[in-house]
Protein backbone atom coordinates (compact mmCIF):
# COMPACT_ATOMS: atom_id res chain seq x y z
CA UNK A 1 0.00 0.00 0.00
CA UNK A 2 1.47 3.28 -1.12
CA UNK A 3 2.50 5.66 2.59
CA UNK A 4 -0.13 8.65 3.49
CA UNK A 5 1.11 11.92 2.56
CA UNK A 6 1.19 13.38 6.04
CA UNK A 7 -0.79 16.44 5.28
CA UNK A 8 -3.87 14.32 3.19
CA UNK A 9 -6.56 12.56 5.12
CA UNK A 10 -6.85 9.41 4.20
CA UNK A 11 -10.92 8.15 4.30
CA UNK A 12 -11.52 4.68 3.61
CA UNK A 13 -14.84 3.02 2.41
CA UNK A 14 -15.90 -0.46 1.32
CA UNK A 15 -14.69 -1.73 -1.75
CA UNK A 16 -17.07 -4.13 -2.39
CA UNK A 17 -20.02 -5.78 -0.14
CA UNK A 18 -24.03 -4.67 0.83
CA UNK A 19 -23.14 -1.70 1.90
CA UNK A 20 -20.28 -0.46 -0.86
CA UNK A 21 -22.81 0.90 -2.85
CA UNK A 22 -25.28 2.90 -0.46
CA UNK A 23 -22.03 4.05 1.72
CA UNK A 24 -20.71 6.04 -1.90
CA UNK A 25 -24.27 7.25 -2.16
CA UNK A 26 -23.97 8.81 0.94
CA UNK A 27 -20.39 10.31 0.48
CA UNK A 28 -21.33 11.83 -3.02
CA UNK A 29 -24.80 13.46 -1.28
CA UNK A 30 -22.54 14.50 1.21
CA UNK A 31 -20.44 16.42 -1.68
CA UNK A 32 -17.21 14.56 -1.57
CA UNK A 33 -16.97 13.36 -5.36
CA UNK A 34 -14.81 10.95 -5.97
CA UNK A 35 -12.03 11.98 -9.21
CA UNK A 36 -12.89 9.28 -11.90
CA UNK A 37 -15.29 7.15 -10.05
CA UNK A 38 -15.81 4.87 -12.86
CA UNK A 39 -11.83 4.18 -12.77
CA UNK A 40 -11.68 2.84 -9.65
CA UNK A 41 -8.07 2.16 -8.08
CA UNK A 42 -7.25 1.57 -4.45
CA UNK A 43 -6.32 5.15 -3.75
CA UNK A 44 -8.38 7.83 -5.67
CA UNK A 45 -8.58 11.39 -5.54
CA UNK A 46 -11.46 13.78 -4.35
CA UNK A 47 -12.73 16.68 -4.96
CA UNK A 48 -11.26 18.44 -1.71
CA UNK A 49 -6.92 18.20 -2.38
CA UNK A 50 -6.92 17.59 1.36
CA UNK A 51 -9.07 14.02 1.55
CA UNK A 52 -7.95 11.20 -0.30
CA UNK A 53 -10.45 7.66 -0.80
CA UNK A 54 -8.81 4.06 0.12
CA UNK A 55 -11.14 1.45 -1.10
CA UNK A 56 -10.68 -1.78 1.08
CA UNK A 57 -12.03 -4.43 2.59
CA UNK A 58 -14.74 -3.14 5.10
CA UNK A 59 -13.17 -6.10 7.28
CA UNK A 60 -9.61 -4.38 6.75
CA UNK A 61 -11.23 -0.53 7.56
CA UNK A 62 -11.19 -1.04 11.60
CA UNK A 63 -7.34 -1.75 11.37
CA UNK A 64 -6.79 0.65 8.67
CA UNK A 65 -7.89 3.16 10.53
CA UNK A 66 -6.34 1.88 14.08
CA UNK A 67 -2.87 1.89 12.93
CA UNK A 68 -3.07 5.06 10.83
CA UNK A 69 -2.97 3.86 7.15
CA UNK A 70 -6.19 5.66 7.28
CA UNK A 71 -7.77 8.76 8.97
CA UNK A 72 -11.45 7.52 8.76
CA UNK A 73 -13.39 5.07 7.72
CA UNK A 74 -16.52 3.60 6.95
CA UNK A 75 -17.60 -0.05 7.74
CA UNK A 76 -19.64 -1.92 10.35
CA UNK A 77 -19.66 -1.70 13.77
CA UNK A 78 -19.45 -5.79 13.94
CA UNK A 79 -16.39 -5.45 11.70
CA UNK A 80 -14.84 -3.10 14.59
CA UNK A 81 -15.86 -5.29 17.26
CA UNK A 82 -14.55 -8.25 15.55
CA UNK A 83 -10.88 -6.89 15.29
CA UNK A 84 -10.83 -5.38 18.58
CA UNK A 85 -9.19 -1.96 16.96
CA UNK A 86 -8.83 1.01 19.02
CA UNK A 87 -10.85 3.76 17.24
CA UNK A 88 -13.11 6.86 18.13
CA UNK A 89 -16.66 6.25 16.75
CA UNK A 90 -18.16 9.32 15.01
CA UNK A 91 -20.78 9.04 14.18
CA UNK A 92 -24.01 6.28 12.86
CA UNK A 93 -24.68 6.19 9.58
CA UNK A 94 -28.02 4.18 9.53
CA UNK A 95 -26.83 2.09 6.74
CA UNK A 96 -26.76 -1.61 6.76
CA UNK A 97 -28.70 -2.00 9.78
CA UNK A 98 -28.38 -5.82 10.97
CA UNK A 99 -28.11 -8.05 14.07
CA UNK A 100 -25.49 -10.55 14.83
CA UNK A 101 -27.76 -13.68 15.65
CA UNK A 102 -27.16 -16.83 17.60
CA UNK A 103 -28.84 -19.74 15.42
CA UNK A 104 -29.74 -23.52 15.48
CA UNK A 105 -31.78 -25.84 13.26
CA UNK A 106 -35.42 -25.96 13.78
CA UNK A 107 -35.25 -29.08 14.84
CA UNK A 108 -32.40 -28.98 17.25
CA UNK A 109 -33.92 -29.12 20.75
CA UNK A 110 -31.87 -26.43 21.85
CA UNK A 111 -33.87 -23.48 23.48
CA UNK A 112 -30.55 -21.21 24.06
CA UNK A 113 -27.16 -21.21 24.53
CA UNK A 114 -26.52 -23.30 27.36
CA UNK A 115 -27.91 -25.98 25.60
CA UNK A 116 -24.66 -25.82 23.68
CA UNK A 117 -22.64 -26.30 25.91
CA UNK A 118 -19.17 -29.13 24.16
CA UNK A 119 -20.98 -27.37 20.76
CA UNK A 120 -19.57 -26.83 17.47
CA UNK A 121 -20.11 -23.15 16.30
CA UNK A 122 -19.48 -21.88 12.77
CA UNK A 123 -19.35 -18.32 12.12
CA UNK A 124 -17.75 -15.28 10.07
CA UNK A 125 -17.04 -13.77 13.30
CA UNK A 126 -14.31 -15.81 15.98
CA UNK A 127 -13.62 -13.47 17.97
CA UNK A 128 -16.98 -12.06 19.19
CA UNK A 129 -18.61 -15.25 19.24
CA UNK A 130 -15.76 -16.63 21.64
CA UNK A 131 -16.26 -13.71 24.09
CA UNK A 132 -19.73 -14.44 24.00
CA UNK A 133 -19.29 -17.73 25.10
CA UNK A 134 -16.62 -17.38 27.04
CA UNK A 135 -18.81 -14.58 29.14
CA UNK A 136 -21.27 -17.12 29.68
CA UNK A 137 -18.84 -19.55 31.04
CA UNK A 138 -19.78 -22.11 27.66
CA UNK A 139 -16.81 -24.14 26.63
CA UNK A 140 -17.64 -24.70 22.41
CA UNK A 141 -15.44 -24.92 19.48
CA UNK A 142 -15.27 -22.06 16.72
CA UNK A 143 -15.45 -23.12 13.32
CA UNK A 144 -14.13 -19.56 10.94
CA UNK A 145 -16.03 -19.61 7.91
CA UNK A 146 -16.03 -17.55 5.23
CA UNK A 147 -19.35 -17.86 3.98
CA UNK A 148 -23.01 -19.63 3.52
CA UNK A 149 -22.72 -19.71 6.85
CA UNK A 150 -26.48 -20.97 7.24
CA UNK A 151 -25.76 -24.03 5.39
CA UNK A 152 -22.81 -25.76 8.31
CA UNK A 153 -25.28 -27.42 10.59
CA UNK A 154 -27.00 -29.18 7.68
CA UNK A 155 -23.35 -30.17 6.35
CA UNK A 156 -22.36 -31.59 9.86
CA UNK A 157 -19.51 -28.87 10.02
CA UNK A 158 -21.45 -27.23 12.80
CA UNK A 159 -24.10 -27.84 15.39
CA UNK A 160 -25.70 -23.93 14.98
CA UNK A 161 -23.97 -20.36 13.78
CA UNK A 162 -23.57 -17.11 14.63
CA UNK A 163 -24.41 -14.66 11.85
CA UNK A 164 -25.69 -11.28 10.88
CA UNK A 165 -29.44 -11.28 10.12
CA UNK A 166 -31.53 -8.19 8.35
CA UNK A 167 -34.84 -10.00 7.58
CA UNK A 168 -34.26 -13.11 9.13
CA UNK A 169 -35.09 -14.68 5.29
CA UNK A 170 -32.06 -16.92 4.89
CA UNK A 171 -32.71 -17.85 8.33
CA UNK A 172 -35.98 -19.15 7.91
CA UNK A 173 -35.25 -20.64 4.08
CA UNK A 174 -32.68 -22.39 5.98
CA UNK A 175 -34.52 -23.97 8.33
CA UNK A 176 -32.75 -22.21 11.31
CA UNK A 177 -34.28 -20.43 14.49
CA UNK A 178 -33.06 -17.34 16.20
CA UNK A 179 -32.15 -18.77 20.30
CA UNK A 180 -30.15 -15.68 20.91
CA UNK A 181 -29.25 -11.76 20.09
CA UNK A 182 -25.29 -11.20 20.01
CA UNK A 183 -25.40 -7.17 18.97
CA UNK A 184 -27.49 -4.38 17.43
CA UNK A 185 -25.15 -3.56 14.10
CA UNK A 186 -24.96 -0.70 11.61
CA UNK A 187 -22.14 1.63 9.84
CA UNK A 188 -20.12 4.24 11.61
CA UNK A 189 -18.65 6.65 10.95
CA UNK A 190 -14.50 5.97 12.61
CA UNK A 191 -11.47 7.70 13.28
CA UNK A 192 -7.73 7.24 14.28
CA UNK A 193 -7.54 8.79 17.68
CA UNK A 194 -4.12 10.32 16.64
CA UNK A 195 -5.80 11.53 13.90
CA UNK A 196 -8.31 13.43 15.51
CA UNK A 197 -5.79 16.06 16.53
CA UNK A 198 -3.89 16.06 13.27
CA UNK A 199 -6.80 16.35 11.37
CA UNK A 200 -9.29 17.76 13.65
CA UNK A 201 -10.91 20.04 11.36
CA UNK A 202 -10.91 18.36 8.08
CA UNK A 203 -12.64 15.49 10.16
CA UNK A 204 -15.34 17.48 11.60
CA UNK A 205 -16.23 18.82 8.25
CA UNK A 206 -16.57 15.49 6.87
CA UNK A 207 -18.71 14.21 9.87
CA UNK A 208 -20.90 16.97 9.57
CA UNK A 209 -21.33 16.71 6.06
CA UNK A 210 -22.49 12.83 6.38
CA UNK A 211 -24.53 13.78 9.38
CA UNK A 212 -26.50 16.80 7.44
CA UNK A 213 -27.33 14.05 4.44
CA UNK A 214 -28.65 11.54 7.33
CA UNK A 215 -31.08 14.30 8.74
CA UNK A 216 -32.20 14.91 5.36
CA UNK A 217 -33.51 11.46 4.50
CA UNK A 218 -37.11 11.29 4.10
CA UNK A 219 -37.75 14.87 4.60
CA UNK A 220 -39.14 17.43 2.34
CA UNK A 221 -39.31 20.96 2.05
CA UNK A 222 -42.95 22.57 1.55
CA UNK A 223 -43.78 25.86 0.61
CA UNK A 224 -47.19 27.53 0.23
CA UNK A 225 -48.96 31.13 0.30
CA UNK A 226 -51.88 31.12 2.87
CA UNK A 227 -54.41 34.30 3.57
CA UNK A 228 -53.55 35.94 6.76
CA UNK A 229 -56.98 34.52 8.23
CA UNK A 230 -56.57 31.61 7.03
CA UNK A 231 -52.59 30.98 8.70
CA UNK A 232 -53.47 29.47 12.19
CA UNK A 233 -55.89 26.46 10.71
CA UNK A 234 -52.58 25.84 8.14
CA UNK A 235 -50.16 26.22 10.67
CA UNK A 236 -52.41 23.79 12.76
CA UNK A 237 -52.46 20.93 10.18
CA UNK A 238 -48.66 21.57 9.51
CA UNK A 239 -45.78 19.55 11.56
CA UNK A 240 -42.07 20.46 10.93
CA UNK A 241 -38.73 20.01 12.54
CA UNK A 242 -39.35 23.39 14.95
CA UNK A 243 -42.76 24.80 13.77
CA UNK A 244 -43.33 26.59 10.77
CA UNK A 245 -41.02 29.60 8.99
CA UNK A 246 -43.39 32.44 8.27
CA UNK A 247 -42.84 35.45 6.41
CA UNK A 248 -44.54 38.66 4.54
CA UNK A 249 -45.32 38.83 1.05
CA UNK A 250 -45.13 42.00 -1.19
CA UNK A 251 -48.34 41.54 -2.18
CA UNK A 252 -52.06 43.54 -1.81
CA UNK A 253 -53.74 39.88 -1.23
CA UNK A 254 -52.75 39.87 2.38
CA UNK A 255 -50.56 36.73 2.00
CA UNK A 256 -47.59 35.23 3.60
CA UNK A 257 -45.66 32.66 2.36
CA UNK A 258 -45.30 29.14 4.90
CA UNK A 259 -42.19 27.32 4.98
CA UNK A 260 -41.62 23.94 6.70
CA UNK A 261 -39.55 20.42 6.24
CA UNK A 262 -41.84 17.47 6.52
CA UNK A 263 -41.49 14.13 6.65
CA UNK A 264 -42.10 12.59 2.95
CA UNK A 265 -44.72 9.99 3.83
CA UNK A 266 -46.89 12.73 5.38
CA UNK A 267 -47.27 14.59 1.82
CA UNK A 268 -49.73 12.54 0.12
CA UNK A 269 -52.14 13.24 2.71
CA UNK A 270 -50.93 16.61 3.98
CA UNK A 271 -51.37 18.68 0.71
CA UNK A 272 -54.90 17.84 0.81
CA UNK A 273 -55.17 18.97 3.90
CA UNK A 274 -53.03 22.34 3.56
CA UNK A 275 -55.39 23.02 0.38
CA UNK A 276 -58.57 22.38 2.63
CA UNK A 277 -56.77 24.91 5.44
CA UNK A 278 -57.00 27.85 2.98
CA UNK A 279 -52.95 27.35 1.76
CA UNK A 280 -52.45 27.67 -2.27
CA UNK A 281 -49.31 27.78 -4.92
CA UNK A 282 -47.52 24.98 -2.71
CA UNK A 283 -44.56 23.90 -3.86
CA UNK A 284 -42.35 20.49 -2.52
CA UNK A 285 -38.96 20.16 -2.73
CA UNK A 286 -36.44 17.06 -2.14
CA UNK A 287 -33.72 18.11 1.03
CA UNK A 288 -30.20 17.39 0.01
CA UNK A 289 -28.81 18.32 3.65
CA UNK A 290 -30.11 19.58 7.16
CA UNK A 291 -27.14 21.40 9.17
CA UNK A 292 -28.52 22.07 13.01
Amino acid sequence: MNSKPSDRLRFAVPNKGRIARPIMDLVEKSGLHVANAGDRHLIARTCDPAIEMLFARPIDIPEYVANGAADIGITGRDMVLERGSTVTELLELGIGTATLVLAVPDDAGIAGPRDLDGAKIATEFPSITRDYFSALGIRVTIVPVGGACEATPYLGIADAIVDLTSSGTTLRTNRLRVVDTILESCTVLIANPASMTSHAGKIEELRLALESVIRAQGQAYVMMNVHREALDEVKRVLPGLSGPTVMDVASDDNLVAVHAVVAEERIYQLISLLKKAGARDILVMPIDRIIR
